[in-house]
């Protein structure tokens, strides 16, 4: 138990400073220890309090058409997931993603770099925008909503507050969707609720530490979350991607 509260505890406090990356600290500290059949569900039923304070707390920065369409567009691929994930194919569009994921993040590097303000092209958003309401929808992999998000906010508390509420619509939906196959267990619950005092205490330390350091230095914390979300599916999905492509 002592390994899963310190599992809540850092997974928020990196959400409270980036506003994403949680699930990917979650998963990554308990994945040796834990089943991920155990370990999603309770990551889901502490996302939701966690984003729901998010988006109350920022609540004047949110952008309805950033919102709205993306909301829409997870949706429509948690639909599209229930359908396509029953196949057992995932693993070669995973890797796929991780791959997308890991390019946008050195290209945001460079960008960010740069300090050049540079034009958004319409067409690239909305690319980035479907594919990223679709993965999300599908996976539960919000670094794609995070590389759209962060292109259509001026600064952090935009982001955090745009995409904590884009998060919470999905997490809704996805309760639903684990109460149906069986997922979430009165034992689950319960190991939920142990872990929501650690989960708060670091989501609050992590905002506090946000305001202490500079919006760029919290820049660089999202693009290296950002960048490792990428690596971690490719390394996490390759092994089974390279036998279903064999078979």
């Amino acid at each position: 138990m002592a390994v899963m509260l310190f599992a809540a505890f850092a997974a928020f406090f990196v959400k409270g400073m980036a506003g994403f990356a949680n699930t990917l600290v979650f998963t990554s500290v308990l994945g040796f220890s834990q089943q991920s059949r155990l370990i999603t569900p309770v990551d889901l039923l502490l996302g939701i309090p966690s984003n729901f304070y998010l988006v109350v707390r920022e609540r004047k920065q949110l952008l309805p058409k950033v919102v709205v369409p993306l909301s829409i567009l997870v949706v429509a691929g948690l639909i599209l997931g229930a359908l396509f994930l029953k196949s057992g194919q995932d693993a070669l569009l995973k890797v796929i993603l991780g791959l997308a994921v890991t390019v946008l993040g050195v290209e945001m590097f460079f960008r960010v770099r740069s300090k050049k303000v540079r034009r958004q092209r319409a067409w690239v958003l909305a690319v980035i925008g479907v594919f990223s309401g679709v993965m999300a929808g599908l996976f539960g992999i919000g670094a794609f909503l995070v590389a759209y998000i962060s292109r259509t906010t001026q600064n952090q508390p935009q982001l955090i507050g745009n995409i904590s509420c884009v998060f919470l619509v999905e997490n809704i939906c996805r309760i639903f969707l684990y109460w149906g196959s069986g997922l979430l267990t009165v034992q689950t619950v319960k190991t939920a609720l142990v872990l929501l005092p650690a989960m708060a205490l670091g989501l609050f330390l992590g905002l506090a530490a946000a305001k202490r350091v500079s919006e760029t230095v919290v820049q660089w914390v999202v693009l290296l979350l950002l960048t490792l979300s990428g690596v971690s599916l490719v390394l996490k999905n390759l092994p089974l991607a390279l036998i279903g492509i064999l078979q």
